[in-house]
């Protein structure tokens, strides 16, 4: 599943490309995505252009005059920019073409991805409501991951992976920044010190920032928003690695199951 930084990347990768260009129609051919394709695609952007594209948590937010666009990549989605008149592939659902030539193309193998609108002037969509704060911004920091953490008896990173209490931090980047803090992922979070936490937000804070410049991770079919795949997997510390050595101490990471999901880590170096 694309993770903070490949929402990030794509991003990036496509903005300076739509912004300010005129669209001149959008082509659905596929509607059936985790939500219906609202109708007020078609009806609303034709004319009209993007002046900005922002992200919030993993949804990528296309301004324009009459409202927002609020795209999610879901499990395998993808955004890319093609010349509009390059055959569609078999999973390429939606496609936003411009007066230059090009066209914004979504696709979605197993369309779990979303493509929804919000009018202007309506309130915050109900997606984007009761987030936390972006892992890179100013309002994170460790004394945040300390309050939220009182009480707490489940995993650390369960804590970290919960979109309420700071957005972004999927399974791939807990488990590396855990690792970089010296944090076991099934600790209970009301046991862990402020001082453990501002080590482990400095690690998620690195561990995002390092995976954007690397270009996200290539862990199936990733690739940004002009196509070129991810290298941050070489830079893998833990993640995917179980039964293999530490590159810290040489101990065997172990694998196991938290919050359904596969977590990596050093029974030496994560205490």
């Amino acid at each position: 599943m694309p993770e903070l930084p490949e929402v990030e990347i794509t991003r990036r990768g496509v903005a300076p490309y739509v912004i300010d260009q005129k669209i001149v129609r959008v082509e659905v051919r596929e509607s059936r995505l985790r939500w219906p394709v609202p109708d007020a695609l078609a009806e609303q952007l034709p004319g009209r252009r993007f002046a900005s594209v922002g992200r919030r948590a993993k949804y990528l937010l296309f301004q324009c005059d009459s409202g927002v666009l609020l795209v999610h990549l879901g499990m395998s989605g993808s955004l890319r920019m093609t010349p509009e008149n390059e055959p569609p592939g078999k999973h390429a659902h939606v496609d936003i073409v411009f007066d230059s030539g090009s066209a914004l193309r979504f696709t979605d193998p197993r369309r779990f991805g979303s493509m929804l609108w919000q009018p202007a002037g309506a309130r915050e969509h109900p997606l984007l409501l009761g987030l936390g704060p972006e892992p890179l911004g100013d309002e994170f920091d460790g004394s945040l991951l300390y309050r939220k953490s009182r009480g707490r008896k489940s995993a650390v990173k369960n804590l970290i992976m919960d979109s309420h209490t700071v957005v972004g931090v999927g399974n791939i980047y807990a488990c590396e920044a855990l690792f970089l803090a010296g944090i076991h992922p099934a600790r209970a979070g009301g046991r862990i010190s402020a001082e453990r936490y501002e080590k482990l937000a400095e690690a998620i804070r690195l561990v995002l920032g390092d995976a954007i410049r690397a270009g996200g991770t290539t862990l199936r079919d990733f690739s940004g928003g002009d196509g070129k795949p991810g290298y941050f997997k070489q830079q893998l510390n833990v993640y995917g690695r179980g039964g293999e050595e530490c590159v810290r101490c040489s101990a065997i990471l172990r694998e196991i199951r938290l919050g359904q999901r596969s977590t990596v880590f050093c029974p030496a170096c994560q205490t």
